[in-house]
């Protein structure tokens, strides 16, 4: 029988393990500084060369970004999951503002369920403090701006996402981040010119999400989602028909105004 001999793990290997689980967890996030070499030895436990070595394996891997004189930074294009020229055309496009908000119906839907069930301590407590600063911008209405509360509401709906415990929604989320925060900006403002009741809706759609999370009920938290896609789905329908209407009458005013002048020639 042969045997193969057994290799000896390099201490490397552990911290490069160690850092990749911090990375897809979410812990180190995309364009994140890494602490000083001697500060994240310190933490592992660990030599500096090894810890040298284990952070060239992640460069090499583009996991992580090293700056001569700036430290380590975690790859900025980790946290891309479109460039920027397609996120400017999704977010100039109707039918993609729809899409988006479709597509956010399975992602934030899984994201709150499985935030329900898996939520710690300490994520119950970063939501809370998400959802606090959402609420006080729903509270300041005409003082704040809608790209505070597009980036607050924004904000919690990450929260959720981190509070999930699943890699792949986390990141996705993630990468959507900046388009997920535009399509937000672009429907309040809509939205709250269509309907006045449309402010105390979504304050109390983002409470009943909170407590539902907060008190584990999974499927409720999904439901609530859905409903609240709905609601902004709808409203942004109306709103999109109305505008349809308005140039259908904009055209016969302008054609009736150019027979009117056709015949006043003859």
């Amino acid at each position: 029988m042969e045997i193969g001999m057994v290799r000896q793990r390099r201490l490397a290997d552990d911290i490069v393990t160690q850092l990749e689980t911090m990375i897809l967890e979410g812990t180190l996030k995309a364009g994140e500084r890494l602490p000083a070499e001697r500060a994240l030895a310190e933490q592992f436990g660990v030599s500096r060369p090894s810890l040298r070595e284990a952070i060239q394996k992640l460069v090499a891997k583009g996991l992580l970004v090293s700056r001569h004189g700036g430290g380590n930074f975690v790859s900025q294009s980790l946290g891309s999951t479109f460039s920027d020229p397609l996120l400017h055309l999704l977010e100039s496009n109707t039918d993609a503002q729809r899409d988006l908000l479709e597509f956010r119906h399975t992602l934030e839907g899984s994201c709150a369920y499985y935030a329900a069930l898996r939520a710690t301590e300490v994520d119950q407590r970063r939501l809370s403090d998400a959802f606090a600063v959402l609420q006080d911008c729903y509270t300041r209405e005409g003082k704040v701006t809608r790209a505070e509360e597009g980036a607050a509401d924004a904000q919690f709906h990450l929260a959720i996402a981190e509070a999930s415990h699943n890699a792949v929604l986390l990141h996705t989320i993630r990468g959507l981040f900046d388009l997920l925060k535009r399509n937000v900006v672009t429907n309040i403002g809509g939205m709250y010119a269509l309907r006045d009741e449309t402010r105390h809706m979504l304050m109390n759609q983002h409470r009943e999400l909170y407590e539902a999370i907060m008190a584990r009920r999974a499927d409720e938290a999904r439901d609530v989602i859905h409903r609240h896609i709905n609601y902004v789905q709808e409203v942004l329908a109306e709103g999109q028909q109305e505008a349809r209407r308005l140039a259908r009458a904009q055209r016969r005013q302008g054609s009736a105004g150019g027979e009117l002048q056709a015949s006043g020639d003859k």
